[in-house]
């Protein structure tokens, strides 16, 4: 990991919790039943992102149409770790692969993809380092489906909540909710192939 590519994400010793925000239709019987339900599209590709505010920023704080449930989801770290290393970058980085020919036979065989992205202040402005976005297609978007989800929450009420502290100045207040993202541990072996540098 980078100085400004960072894996910071609310995790145990075994799970891992991302975020992602759907229409209500969708997300709250996922919340629910604590699983994705069948109107959940397995052969598209979809987007974890281990960062709160960069949701909050995708979202606009639940307010986006088709995006006005946000739900915490606990994976295994397992499988978060399996993603990664099945990853490809979205696009061609100089270093990373010896040309953009190879870059583009790994990004079609590769079930994951990783995107770095300005992570995000309680204002939604960018911050100088960057976060991951995590995008998982074919076998693993079936696995995150049905293997690796271990509870489904939804969040929306805590990003209102949020959003109103921030709204009314009280900064301290807003930070004192947010989920406690940390470094997680992924070295060389989970995103060397993922950042230069």
């Amino acid at each position: 990991m980078t100085g400004t590519h960072r894996v910071r994400a609310l995790h145990t010793e075994t799970t891992v919790t991302v975020y992602q925000a759907y229409a209500p239709g969708l997300g709250l019987p996922a919340a629910r039943d604590g699983r994705f339900p069948a109107a959940w599209k397995r052969d598209r590709m979809t987007w974890i992102k281990p960062s709160f505010l960069w949701m909050m920023y995708r979202c606009g704080w639940a307010e986006k149409e088709n995006q006005e449930t946000v739900l915490a989801v606990e994976i295994s770290r397992d499988g978060f770790e399996w993603a990664l290393r099945n990853a490809c970058v979205s696009h061609y980085v100089h270093g990373l692969h010896t040309d953009e020919a190879a870059w583009k036979r790994e990004l079609r065989q590769a079930p994951a993809r990783v995107q770095w992205d300005p992570e995000r202040d309680l204002h939604l402005n960018a911050l100088p380092h960057r976060s991951l976005q995590l995008g998982l297609a074919g076998e693993a978007a079936g696995r995150y489906a049905d293997e690796w989800t271990l509870s489904i929450t939804d969040v929306t009420p805590l990003a209102h909540e949020i959003h109103a502290l921030v709204r009314s100045g009280d900064l301290d207040a807003a930070t004192a909710l947010l989920p406690r993202e940390t470094a997680y541990p992924a070295g060389d072996e989970l995103l060397g192939h993922l950042t230069v540098g």
